[in-house]
């Protein structure tokens, strides 16, 4: 088969990697699209740049796209979001799959424009009995969640080497993966990797954070962290996640798609409830902001050790560090129903359900 990859934004890759590599082992045909559009800032350009000496990529306008798979007329496209709207105007022989690019703890992922493709992935069972609830004429395939299959499989090749980071290896290590709004950034104390100056602490900001000119204040500060010894930021150019979720001994972020990722890990995580809101999302505004977070989440919220106060970070860091397993049971619980199968072949699912599927003839 012909299958492309429609990569909207770079921080979508990690979710296709293990997929398109196991398509191509299989001796499928796999390429990818990237938008011009998109790329509007020098680091978006780079990654995909660099992405295109190595794999095939095509470049188009975003307009274009619809006359693009017209034109080349895949089996199948794959989608990471819902901003391709044309789905009925593609050759009939095209098919399209939804893989969503994170766990989704936004409302968005409840959206009907996600559910207009042939195929929708979905990771564990909850999810899966949520979306055929609400889209009963959608086919939801249940799959698993395909970014953390090198984790899983002994196929991980990026691991890394903390000294060559310049940090220390006999030191536990930390690894704060803050998104980028609604974030903790903004009120974390502009000096605590001082306060936990006998841990590592890798940060790793969320794409748009060091490459939008909005979160300008955001770089000022992991610029600032940096300084610190016992810091090691990582570079725009490293999209993913993964390679320090390996490394790690706890996360540290806020209600985000990386939260429910390292639980799978069964590794402890601290979950920041202290947040810098625009003042469009306070005071009375503040319904919107609990409707642009996905409220079924907070039935997963015991995974972690929340902090409500930048203050009570160091003790419950250090508490968690010396406690690993206290929220194991329920990391467990949410990792079965929300990320579901941990066994390293969620890509082979993927790949067996498109080789598989036969489109419902329209009535």
């Amino acid at each position: 088969m012909q299958i492309c990859f429609d990569l909207y934004s770079p921080y979508y890759w990690p979710q296709y990697e293990p997929v398109y590599n196991e398509l191509v082992a299989q001796g499928h045909e796999c390429y990818i699209l990237a938008y011009k559009s998109n790329q509007h800032e020098a680091p978006e350009t780079d990654f995909f740049n660099d992405l295109a000496q190595s794999l095939p990529v095509d470049f188009i306008e975003e307009k274009s796209a619809l006359s693009y798979y017209q034109q080349k007329q895949p089996d199948w496209i794959i989608f990471g979001n819902g901003s391709f709207s044309n789905t009925k105007d593609l050759n009939i022989n095209t098919k399209t799959a939804l893989l969503y690019h994170g766990i989704g703890v936004k409302a968005c992922y409840y959206s009907p424009s996600l559910a207009r493709y042939d195929i929708r992935f979905t990771e564990g069972h909850f999810r899966q009995l949520q979306l055929k609830r609400m889209y009963p004429k959608t086919n939801f395939v249940e799959v698993g969640f395909a970014k953390l299959d090198p984790l899983f499989n002994n196929k991980f090749s990026d691991k890394i080497d903390l000294d060559s980071l310049g940090l220390d290896s006999s030191k536990k290590t930390l690894l704060y993966a803050p998104t980028f709004y609604p974030s903790s950034i903004e009120r974390m104390p502009r000096n605590w990797p001082s306060t936990l100056s006998d841990f590592n602490i890798i940060i790793k900001p969320h794409f748009f954070s060091l490459n939008h000119s909005k979160y300008k204040k955001q770089r000022q500060l992991f610029d600032r962290w940096a300084n610190f010894k016992n810091v090691y930021l990582v570079p725009s150019s490293n999209i993913s996640l993964l390679p320090y979720m390996e490394v790690a001994d706890l996360l540290i972020s806020e209600a985000s798609s990386a939260l429910f990722e390292f639980a799978a890990l069964d590794k402890p995580i601290i979950w920041l409830d202290f947040l810098k809101l625009r003042w469009s999302y306070c005071g009375p505004f503040k319904y919107r902001y609990l409707k642009r977070m996905d409220a079924t989440i907070n039935e997963y919220n015991n995974i972690a050790q929340h902090v409500a106060s930048p203050r009570q970070l160091e003790e419950e860091v250090r508490h968690q560090i010396s406690s690993p397993s206290q929220f194991t049971r329920q990391r467990h619980a949410a990792t079965s129903e929300l990320i579901g199968q941990t066994d390293g072949n969620v890509s082979s699912r993927i790949v067996k359900a498109l080789e598989e599927y036969k489109r419902k003839p329209t009535s």
